[in-house]
């Protein structure tokens, strides 16, 4: 591996300090043959960050539904998201047609997640996977696998470890993939013969419809449904087919396939409790994040975008 560190100026050594990182050297030059010497002067310029174990620990699901929707479904998502979807509309309708998955499906993943490209994140992703992977035991494991798979990814892309940017969670470029998705999901969409999420909003458009689908996106089927719940239903909202969920006390507010499975999904709003019933494509959005609120928050600025793009083409 070609690391371009010796010309950088040394920083603070706090990454290098952390239990288990000469260990974790010794593993990658035996298993993926990395140089340890290299490797050494990656994690001696690599930075411990407090504020990522801090941030991780807080996450934006911890807010009221009413607050975290209000940060994704607004204005300020929905103008620049439909300047996004005309500039790339080519590159959506053949994502769209290649993996099954809705224009504004796309747009509003990429619109949740760094706002067309605007905030791809502010940590070094080796700082970010370090930190969380030797100083954050519950998830340690997840991100220590994370740390390899960035290793290997800036192997095989050329990445200079040093300068690539990411959020808090080491997620990257404008689709927010974290490594070892990037590695294994994300396509060369503009046909230039990289793969390139850092830069070129082609190939992330690309990759969110390869993901999503590859994921089980169904083309075509439904999403969520607003519902309307009986009085005292429903302990067990796990999955059940529509006519199972309606023998229960709960009806869907839209005609669908009585042998649709679905979960019953509920949101604390203002004026008290709202009822939704999510579907396979919902839980796929999950995979990108598990989180409903995330999920549903995706999915109602789709609806959004599509709206707002409809009543622009009449």
């Amino acid at each position: 591996m070609l690391l371009v560190v010796a010309c950088l100026p040394v920083s603070a050594v706090y990454a290098a300090t952390l239990p288990g990182i000469a260990d974790f050297i010794e593993e990658m030059a035996d298993k993926h043959h990395f140089n340890r010497g290299e490797l050494t002067i990656l994690f001696e310029r690599a930075n411990y960050k407090p504020q990522i174990i801090e941030a991780i620990s807080r996450p934006a699901t911890s807010k009221p539904w009413p607050e975290y929707r209000a940060n994704f479904v607004n204005e300020n998502r929905i103008r620049p998201g439909l300047v996004f979807w005309k500039k790339y509309r080519k590159t959506l309708a053949r994502a769209e047609k290649k993996y099954g998955v809705p224009q504004e499906m796309i747009v509003a993943l990429i619109g949740v997640e760094t706002l067309y490209g605007q905030n791809e994140g502010n940590f070094r992703t080796v700082d970010a996977l370090t930190t969380l992977a030797f100083d954050y035991p519950r998830r340690a494991a997840f991100f220590r696998d994370e740390l390899e798979n960035y290793l290997l990814l800036a192997r095989e892309q050329q990445f200079n470890l040093l300068d690539v940017k990411s959020s808090y969670a080491g997620a990257m470029g404008m689709p927010q993939f974290m490594p070892s998705s990037y590695r294994k999901y994300a396509v060369d969409f503009n046909g230039n013969h990289k793969t390139d999420l850092l830069n070129e909003a082609g190939d992330a458009i690309g990759s969110v419809g390869n993901y999503l689908k590859e994921y089980g996106w169904i083309k075509g089927g439904p999403v969520a449904v607003r519902a309307q719940v009986a009085e005292g239903c429903c302990a067990d909202k796990a999955s059940r087919s529509l006519a199972e969920w309606a023998e229960a006390g709960v009806e869907p507010l839209k005609k669908l396939r009585q042998d649709a499975p679905s979960r019953l999904l509920d949101y604390t709003v203002t004026d008290g409790r709202e009822y939704w019933l999510g579907f396979n494509n919902f839980d796929v959005i999950t995979r990108y994040n598990n989180s409903d609120y995330y999920a549903m928050s995706v999915f109602q600025l789709s609806e959004a975008l599509k709206a707002e793009h409809q009543a622009k083409r009449r």
